[in-house]
């Protein structure tokens, strides 16, 4: 699997140098970044394995950051670890509420900052495989309320899928039915419409069987070699 591709946002110059090579060196893929409006441009427009971020900067500071982070199309499910010097239980209890994954205290050195990478690589890993999507394109039955449509799937993660089928809309909670092919396994799930535009919707899973999880993980690891 390719290397973890992490953005790191801190004003710390020195700080900043630290946590990017300690990570390049633990084989990531680091983009760091001392201004936090451009890394409010980067989480819009690039998808990341996890992100690094200090809660005090100029310009925005690393909640409002955080708050588009979890905002954004790209990286709302993206881990985000906090940097901080500060330690009030509140700031914690502020961070986790915005959606941090994990929270680190400053000062850093090597020694933490390689043992933080290795405790959360597992979960970016995890979220990679979540949100891998791979070609799919087969028949799909999607039920809303009393109207079921016929339709094409167009691409397929474990956390969701890519559909042609007309009248779907953004709220809708729906029923899929579809085959897999090579291993023909009949895929029944629940989901809600996340977003739909003249052509295509996407459809994000909320009741997939244990069952079908593994042939759905199955399909997109024999579609990635």
């Amino acid at each position: 699997m390719p290397s973890l591709k992490l953005l790191v946002v801190e004003d710390d110059l020195a700080s900043l140098e630290l946590m990017a090579e300690v990570f390049t060196s633990l084989e990531a893929e680091v983009r760091p970044v001392s201004d936090s409006l451009e890394a409010a441009g980067l989480i819009d427009s690039e998808k990341f394995d996890g992100i690094f971020l200090d809660l005090e900067m100029p310009n925005l500071d690393g909640f409002e950051l955080a708050k588009r982070i979890r905002r954004s199309s790209w990286n709302k499910a993206t881990p985000i670890v906090i940097v901080t010097g500060r330690d009030e239980r509140q700031t914690m209890q502020d961070a986790f509420a915005l959606g941090a994954t994990f929270f680190l205290q400053k000062p850093v050195d090597r020694q933490k900052l390689s043992i933080l990478f290795r405790t959360v690589r597992g979960g970016m890993l995890e979220n990679r495989r979540r949100s891998i999507r791979v070609p799919l394109q087969t028949e799909v039955t999607c039920t809303a309320g009393s109207r079921t449509v016929r339709g094409m799937t167009w691409n397929l993660s474990q956390g969701g899928i890519q559909v042609e089928a007309g009248g779907l809309q953004p709220g809708h909670a729906v029923q899929l039915s579809f085959r897999l092919p090579v291993s023909h396994t009949d895929i029944i799930a629940a989901g809600t419409v996340v977003w739909a535009n003249d052509k295509r919707q996407g459809i994000r899973f909320t009741i997939v069987s244990e069952q079908n999880q593994q042939a759905i993980r199955g399909f997109i690891s024999e579609v990635e070699e």
